[in-house]
């Protein structure tokens, strides 16, 4: 019974950061009249001073610290870190720009995209090998992304960037094992620096937005490091009590979300060629959250045995 009660409440958890994500581009609206440069520096900067007050008052700063110092003495992970910082900064500025540029639906084609760029990515970089559904969950994924590419007349760059950055944030993050928040506040206070900076020279230029306009355009770029810090918690809490396949399924709410701001709240267009794309990316990935299930397991296993494949 208490094994049970555990998972509902990582399924809460975890549905919860979904929503949350799905519903921060509304956030990126209020801050439209911001450049996108300068809601990333303020996102960077004030995210790593939130999370620092989290991890003190969760009494992790020791956590945080020692971590710190084991990551200097190993090149390696220091180098993997600073790739995942850099991947986490591109990621979020294409995100904030596509949204602020009536380009959401994009941007949540780039993350329906995402898990099958990261299953990919496993497969090139860490040798992983596919079943057949997902090979064929790939293959409907292209014709999707090339329906895309020919109605646009130009390639679906923002989608494609949006899902390769994260995807390869998260192979990155492979090589770096440590807590979600201790790892959120590493990874913002390597571009920190240069978020501050930034911003020193907005301030100095006299163009900043922040401190220099309305109130609630100040309390927002300084919010937005809660923002960013409290889907990621609740995602923590989530991820430690629910199995990846649960987790997997449910990460699609953050970009079903984001398509219906997009189309019904923002008024993005949103074609036939559109429906016949997603249709094709929708099919890929439950053909994916398919072959995730034990019963697809078995029949691979049945497949590969008929045809003589290695296991």
């Amino acid at each position: 019974m208490e094994k049970r009660t555990e998972h509902q409440a990582g399924v809460l958890y975890a549905a919860f950061s979904y929503i949350l994500w799905g519903f921060l581009p509304v956030y990126w609206k209020l801050l439209d009249h911001v450049n996108a440069d300068e809601i990333l520096a303020n996102r960077v900067f004030w995210s790593f001073f939130f999370i620092a007050v989290i991890l003190i008052l969760n009494r992790k700063w020791g956590l945080f610290t020692g971590t710190l110092r084991g990551l200097a003495q190993n090149k390696k992970q220091l180098a993997a870190l600073a790739i995942a910082s850099l991947l986490i900064s591109i990621n979020w500025f294409m995100y904030i720009w596509a949204v602020n540029t009536d380009q959401m639906i994009e941007a949540s084609l780039g993350y329906y995209i995402n898990p099958l760029v990261s299953v990919l990515l496993g497969m090139i970089f860490l040798k992983e090998r596919l079943s057949l559904l997902q090979y064929i969950s790939f293959l409907l994924a292209a014709i999707g992304v090339l329906i895309m590419t020919i109605s646009y007349g130009q390639f679906p760059w923002i989608a494609l960037s949006l899902a390769i950055s994260f995807g390869l944030y998260g192979l990155a993050k492979k090589l770096i094992k440590v807590d979600s928040a201790v790892g959120l506040a590493l990874e913002t206070l390597v571009v920190m620096p240069l978020a501050a900076i930034y911003i020193g020279y907005l301030l100095n230029q006299e163009t900043n937005s922040l401190f220099a306009g309305s109130l609630s355009t100040t309390l927002l770029l300084v919010g937005a490091g809660a923002a960013t810090a409290v889907p990621l918690l609740f995602f923590a809490k989530g991820a430690q009590r629910i199995p990846l396949a649960t987790l997997g399924i449910l990460q699609y709410i953050a970009p079903t979300l984001t398509l219906i701001l997009g189309v019904f709240v923002y008024h993005e267009t949103f074609s036939t060629i559109h429906l016949l794309a997603f249709t094709f990316i929708w099919s890929a990935l439950i053909l994916y959250s398919l072959s995730k299930t034990k019963l697809a397991a078995a029949l691979t296993v049945k497949w590969k045995k008929e045809k003589g494949l290695p296991m």
